[in-house]
């Protein structure tokens, strides 16, 4: 079970490292006036920093490491 956690994290992190965020694209009303209603796409991005795919490997690494010696 900790051998797949630890792959999981692994890829995980790995992922964060080569991707640092994604952007998706979100329709929001502007107007809503009755019969009448205005929308526009707008364009949502989330974002994270390249050390917290860092933690993440080597925290997938250590489980890892650990579940084997066991």
């Amino acid at each position: 079970m900790n051998k797949t956690v630890g792959l999981i994290l692994i890829f995980i992190g790995i992922a964060m490292l080569v991707w640092t965020g994604f952007t998706y694209t979100k329709k929001e009303k502007i107007v809503d006036a009755g019969p009448i209603q205005i929308s526009a796409d707008k364009e949502k991005s989330v974002n994270w920093p390249p050390y917290a795919g860092g933690i993440i490997l080597v925290a997938g690494v250590f489980v890892f490491v650990v579940s084997k010696r066991r």
